[in-house]
């Protein structure tokens, strides 16, 4: 099961100059799409008077969500080549755009490949990369017969104990845990008698 992967902590930018034209890069940590238009929406009021506002974005552990834009460019001379410096870093959940404004001289298909693979890079280079772990919330309830062998397990596993409740007739355990660990969970509480798994859910 992937549950881990690499992101950024904190946006980063970059500036690449190439005959007259600038290319200004920024990195942006994103959750959602909803983040995504945030971002962009900002970018397009701050630099209103750029002719282009190329980007591309991967979302989420397996990094199956993704989409890069042109913005007017020739097809594949930028989003694409930003995507692959995404790919290359083997980052997820981000965005990076490209805010060019024209200098006056055509770079060709290379030198816009090169020109926004080049931004998107340098600010990527910038970015504080660190790895983010799928974690998943498990609640557990037992009877009491067995409350010390469980609040034994539970305190000296590989995962957090968040919370925990007792009540007139059982206990309830909440904890967090690397998604990877939900079987080893499964297959503890087959072993013990009096133990419920009641509630999962993504957090």
């Amino acid at each position: 099961m992937q549950d881990e992967y690499l992101s950024i902590r904190k946006p980063a930018s970059a500036e690449l100059k190439d005959r007259g034209s600038r290319f200004i890069a920024f990195a942006f940590p994103v959750k959602n799409e909803e983040d995504i238009e945030k971002a962009l929406s900002g970018l397009r009021s701050r630099h209103a008077k750029a002719r282009h506002h190329c980007y591309a974005w991967r979302l989420g552990a397996g990094k199956d969500a993704y989409r890069s834009n042109d913005d007017g460019e020739p097809s594949g001379t930028a989003g694409r080549p930003i995507l692959a410096q995404i790919d290359k870093a083997s980052l997820s959940d981000i965005l990076v755009v490209v805010v060019r404004y024209f200098g006056g001289t055509l770079l060709g298909r290379g030198g816009l490949i090169r020109a926004y693979g080049g931004a998107a890079a340098m600010a990527i280079e910038q970015a504080e990369i660190y790895t983010v772990y799928v974690e998943e919330e498990l609640e557990l309830k037992c009877d009491y017969a067995v409350v010390n062998e469980v609040l034994a397990w539970v305190k000296n596993g590989p995962w957090q104990l968040k919370d925990e409740e007792y009540g007139e007739e059982e206990v309830r355990f909440r904890l967090c845990m690397r998604q990877s660990r939900i079987e080893e969970i499964r297959d503890k509480v087959k072993e013990l008698k009096g133990v419920r798994i009641t509630a999962k859910e993504l957090i």
